[in-house]
């Protein structure tokens, strides 16, 4: 009784430690992910809007910014690297993305709205608008 005691105590020191490293997924951290989503959605708006462009230095600085934060974070860049190169992970960030335009008004049958979108967060200086310049 005594040793299983001492043996259950010994095991769960050892598995502790283990729990305490665990990191979620990068899509869970908001410090990460929600950054990370501005750009896409810059990108996209000044992809499929001729009178926006994208802030190149500025979304490569941001970009730089997260890398640096996830690997403050304990995250690797082989890490952050599969991250953001998953099929899965660009998939649900599409998804994720088309359903905040549309939500705002823009549709991609209309390219139109996404300028008008754009023009707006500018205006707001919003995470998606300081990424974003009128041409």
């Amino acid at each position: 009784m005594k040793h299983t005691l001492i043996a259950a105590i010994a095991a769960s020191l050892v598995l502790v430690p283990g729990l305490a490293t665990a990191k979620p997924s990068l899509r869970d951290v908001p410090e990460i992910e929600d950054p990370l989503f501005a750009v896409a959605l810059a990108k996209e708006v000044a992809d499929h809007c001729d009178s926006l462009s994208a802030r190149f230095f500025k979304g490569l600085g941001e970009l730089r910014r997260l890398r640096a934060r996830a690997n403050e974070l304990g995250y690797t860049d082989t890490e952050i690297r599969a991250y953001i190169s998953s099929d899965a992970e660009k998939s649900r960030m599409r998804a994720k993305g088309e359903r905040f335009l549309a939500q705002n008004g823009v549709s991609y049958e209309k390219t139109e709205t996404f300028c008008t979108f754009g023009r707006a967060e500018i205006k707001k200086n919003s995470a998606i608008g300081v990424l974003l310049r009128a041409k």
